[in-house]
């Protein structure tokens, strides 16, 4: 339990970020998901962009590190590639 008034201050803010962390994590995840289940090429390049697009944000916010959003986006680079 936080005692002075700064750090009950730090602990709301801790928990607000921690909230919208939390959900910009998962809208990445689930765009994430439809590539991979994507069998449709051209609509899988469209929704690439998006992904790609929110897997920076979530690197350049530092709720992801910078290499696992390299490593995501070339995962999925290689998926849409290999898709006919």
């Amino acid at each position: 339990m936080p005692n002075t008034r700064n750090a009950k201050k730090a602990d709301r803010q801790s928990k607000k970020r921690r909230l919208q962390n939390r959900a910009a994590t998962k809208v990445t995840r689930t765009s994430i998901k439809e590539i991979r289940l994507s069998t449709n090429k051209a609509e899988a390049t469209k929704q690439l962009s998006e992904a790609f697009s929110k897997i920076d944000k979530l690197a350049k916010k530092n709720v992801i590190h910078k290499n696992k959003a390299a490593n995501l986006k070339s995962g999925l680079a290689k998926k849409v590639k290999a898709m006919k």
